[in-house]
Formats: structure tokens, C-alpha cells, sequence
């Protein structure tokens, strides 16, 4: 216990680089994965309008309705 005094975490040197391993490890795969699933979501469905503006995302979103309507009835 006297070795892990100078630490606020608890942690020995070697644990603490054992640890930052790890979190770096998995934050780099994260932010990989996250990057992939809005590249993949924008290629979709861009967030940012067209040329014509928001107009032409109002005739896809009225198609999409009609449609869900007459499934529905």
C-alpha cells in the first residue's frame, strides 16, 4: 500500500499505462465505428440540403406518408 500513495487513482504506473491502453484501444475503435455508421447514414439521408433547399425533402417526406397511409387503410 505504501508503493500507491503518490497516485490520486490507486493505480501503480505499470496499471495505470495497462489502463490507458485499454481506454485508448477502445475510444480510437468507437470513434472508427462512430465515423463509418455517419458516413454510412449521410450517403442515406444527408442532413444538409440540396440545391433546391428543404422543398425537395418536403416531396420525399409527403411520398413517404401517402404511402404509410394507404398501408395503413
Amino acid at each position: 500500500m505504501a508503493d500507491r500513495q503518490g497516485s490520486l487513482t490507486g493505480l501503480t504506473d505499470e496499471e495505470a499505462r495497462e489502463f490507458h491502453g485499454f481506454f485508448m484501444t477502445s475510444f480510437i475503435g468507437f470513434t472508427v465505428v462512430a465515423v463509418i455508421a455517419h458516413f454510412l447514414v449521410w450517403m442515406w439521408r444527408p442532413w444538409l440540403p440540396s440545391v433546391k433547399g428543404y422543398a425537395s425533402l418536403q416531396d420525399s417526406v409527403t411520398t413517404a406518408a401517402s404511402a404509410l397511409v394507404n398501408l395503413i387503410t
